[in-house]
């Protein structure tokens, strides 16, 4: 990126907080200039400021046992507070009538203490024991969103979205578009709509399709076809390419709506409100990215 959004990579690097290396360190998401990452040597959550040079250490409820059941989680503050933060860790749950259920489970750093369990029924079309894979989680509105998909199927198809309400504290799940054939969770970004709400953003061949949730005048909640854009002529993709044309979305900015795009002619960064790209790498190995927004005072320079 350009100055001034630029930041020395110094600054993201876990040595400066007195941390070695030990064992592999996996980022769960960032938000409101916080970083959330599993530790997985010392089965610890690592709540990181990375440019106040501040590192929390939170273990890890019993209950989230990754040699069980697969993990996700989201990191935030509440609205004003830039002292304390919380911490939602998703995970999934089988009962003794092989039920499978997905949990939650919330830290609040002003108590340094991890609130009593929350728990939703999965779809009884899931297949009992269900193996369930959270993506990145997005907040939208009060609530914080995860596609999953159940890799005890063994394929990578997007299976619902689940929903924690910061405001209630309850999970739900919620279908996916009928619209939208069972594809690659790789195709798929949950978002924020425009103009507010919850959205989902669908590849389809060579256009992004945008998905919101409407409720119309009997309150019926239902999904709708909002805007699609032609990714092929937005990104003047030669014809004699289209025939080898693959794309996955390798990364997601939530405030700012701006999509990470793996394409065979190199990594794209596009912003959907207003519409814009900026091709940022010609490299076409497979990876995933982990945009961090923060913001700072006008005037300084990092």
């Amino acid at each position: 990126m350009d100055p001034p959004n630029r930041v020395p990579d110094g600054y993201f690097s876990l040595c400066r907080n007195g941390e070695n290396g030990d064992g592999i360190f996996m980022p769960l998401g960032s938000r409101h200039g916080l970083l959330l990452i599993y530790h997985l040597a010392r089965y610890q959550l690592l709540v990181w400021d990375p440019f106040n040079v501040d590192l929390h250490r939170l273990a890890v409820p019993p209950e989230f046992d990754r040699l069980k059941a697969l993990f996700n989680g989201a990191v935030f503050r509440a609205a004003g507070d830039i002292q304390h933060f919380r911490v939602v860790l998703v995970s999934t749950e089988t009962n003794e009538q092989q039920h499978t259920w997905a949990i939650a489970r919330v830290y609040l750093s002003e108590t340094a203490i991890w609130g009593d369990r929350i728990s939703t029924p999965l779809p009884s079309k899931l297949p009992i024991k269900s193996h369930m894979y959270f993506n990145m989680g997005v907040l939208v509105g009060h609530s914080l969103y995860w596609l999953f998909n159940d890799r005890s199927t063994k394929t990578l198809l997007l299976d619902g979205i689940l929903e924690f309400d910061l405001e209630k504290q309850i999970l739900a799940v919620k279908p996916v578009p009928v619209g939208i054939p069972k594809e690659n969770m790789c195709r798929f970004q949950v978002m924020r709509a425009e103009g507010g709400g919850l959205g989902i953003l669908f590849l389809s061949n060579f256009s992004a399709q945008l998905w919101k949730v409407e409720t119309d005048c009997d309150g019926a909640v239902s999904w709708v076809l909002g805007r699609t854009v032609e990714l092929d002529k937005l990104l003047s993709i030669d014809s004699r390419k289209k025939r080898k044309w693959y794309q996955s979305i390798e990364g997601f900015a939530e405030y700012n709506n701006v999509l990470l795009l793996r394409t065979p002619t190199g990594l794209f960064m596009i912003q959907l409100e207003p519409l814009q790209f900026k091709k940022v790498s010609k490299t076409k190995k497979w990876a995933r990215y982990h945009p961090f927004e923060s913001v700072y005072a006008a005037g300084n320079s990092i």
